[in-house]
């Protein structure tokens, strides 16, 4: 059966809806995340089948339900050792004078905006006092004001009236522009289609990094760039497989000229940035097309390419807030608090379509001789959500793993969640700590 996200997918990216899904992920919630995710991965992978179509090769995907199940909650899994907390202490949700409201503070940055603004210590009792005296709304605005990440809950229907979340519904699920022509010698392996393709990745948490991962699946060089101060401990294990992961402060002349050099040895740059935001460091849309003529960029945000949040910050987890997800789960359920979708699928489902959407540019390069453009947002991934009456939890084994050891132990990699005929979907390289690889292309 074809999701509407897969369909939908294959419109945008010309491609025929070919890939075979066979069973459920398992992953059971107010909204219909079984179709979300199996159609994304299923995007993926018609992509995958159409690129080596224009390389002269025929094949068939199929997708295993119950593995995407697996991988958008964790692909790599400790074995004797476990992963830190993926939230730092003040991080959640907090009751408001009218309603609830997630304050993010993961980054420094956002914790200390969200403290500022309250006026107290970095303790949560303190927190959760200050939260409880104010309104959501003016709390997430004042928040954002500061530099921070929060989102007050809305329902579905206030989100619809809202004007971003109009504005988010009407983009496309993937918007996908066509750049400057440049031609390319490289051409899709049938066993490794993107061996010899180099990937910028400038993506954290969490989509960006599904993205690349799945294209270093492929067999493509990534080379994951982070500021000198960013760490995300919980998720670097499972977020590095088969990148080279390296550090440069693009703040500096020396940091900003290296990062043009990368740049322009690259076939595909994917990252978080809102519009407009690598303009200070010289490698705005205009340069970024000069360095590297015929340029495969796709792009993320939160909430939307237009409307008054375009370059709001935000996460997954702020986004099921904002968007109805977690007033829906809440009511359902009928719980006391927001009730999130079991996994960051917005995030994983994201991410698989921003992995297609890469795979389809090179197709269009290796076809027609141009670079292009795709954005993708998490708000308009979330307008994909079809509400449903959440059945009883799927009971099943996990799928048996291969061994791996690590720099932080050893660990069982599962198998990856699809396959395409003939082609080696593995990892060459990672996982890795970040800033562990050089900042240069490998030979």
């Amino acid at each position: 059966m074809v999701s509407p996200v897969q369909s939908e997918s294959a419109r945008l990216f010309d491609t025929a809806p070919a890939a075979d899904v066979r069973g459920s992920t398992g992953l059971v919630a107010a909204w219909d995340v079984d179709a979300l995710a199996t159609g994304a991965v299923a995007a993926f992978a018609d992509a995958v089948v159409a690129l080596l179509a224009a390389g002269g090769v025929r094949a068939r995907a199929t997708v295993d339900g119950p593995l995407v199940g697996s991988w958008f909650k964790q692909a790599l899994r400790p074995v004797g050792w476990e992963h830190p907390s993926a939230w730092d202490p003040l991080a959640g949700d907090y009751a408001a004078a009218d309603g609830w409201i997630r304050l993010h503070t993961n980054a420094p940055r956002h914790r200390e905006a969200v403290l500022r603004v309250l006026g107290v210590p970095a303790d949560r009792d303190a927190v959760a006092a200050a939260v409880a005296r104010q309104r959501g709304d003016d709390l997430e605005t004042a928040v954002v004001a500061a530099g921070g990440a929060a989102a007050a809950l809305r329902g579905q229907e206030a989100w619809l009236r809202h004007p971003q979340g109009v504005a988010s519904r009407r983009e496309p699920l993937v918007d996908r522009l066509h750049t400057v022509p440049a031609s390319t010698a490289w051409h899709p392996d049938p066993v490794r289609p993107l061996a010899g393709v180099r990937v910028l990745d400038l993506t954290r948490v969490l989509a960006g990094p599904v993205a690349t991962r799945a294209l270093a699946a492929l067999g493509a060089t990534v080379l994951r760039v982070d500021p000198p101060d960013w760490d995300e401990p919980a998720v670097v294990p499972d977020m590095t497989l088969g990148k080279l992961p390296t550090r440069i402060d693009a703040r500096t002349p020396e940091g900003r000229e290296r990062l043009g050099d990368l740049l322009a040895g690259a076939d595909v740059l994917v990252h978080g940035y809102r519009r407009g935001a690598l303009d200070g460091i010289g490698l705005g849309d205009a340069e970024r097309q000069d360095i590297r003529p015929g340029l495969v960029e796709v792009a993320l945000t939160a909430y939307g390419w237009s409307g008054p949040w375009t370059g709001r910050r935000g996460f997954d987890s702020l986004v099921q807030m904002s968007a109805g997800i977690a007033a829906r789960g809440m009511r359902l359920s009928a719980d006391e608090r927001p009730v999130p979708l079991p996994v960051q699928a917005l995030d994983h489902a994201t991410g698989w379509l921003m992995a297609a959407a890469a795979v389809t540019g090179l197709r269009d390069r290796l076809r027609g001789g141009s670079g292009s453009h795709a954005f993708l947002s998490l708000a308009r991934t979330a307008a994909e959500l079809v509400p449903t009456e959440p059945g009883p939890w799927a009971v099943r084994d996990e799928p048996d793993g291969s061994d791996l050891i690590t720099p932080w132990g050893a660990a069982r990699l599962l198998p990856f969640p699809l396959a395409v005929d003939g082609v080696a979907l593995r990892f060459d390289a990672g996982p890795a700590p970040l800033g562990s690889a050089s900042p240069s292309w490998p030979a």
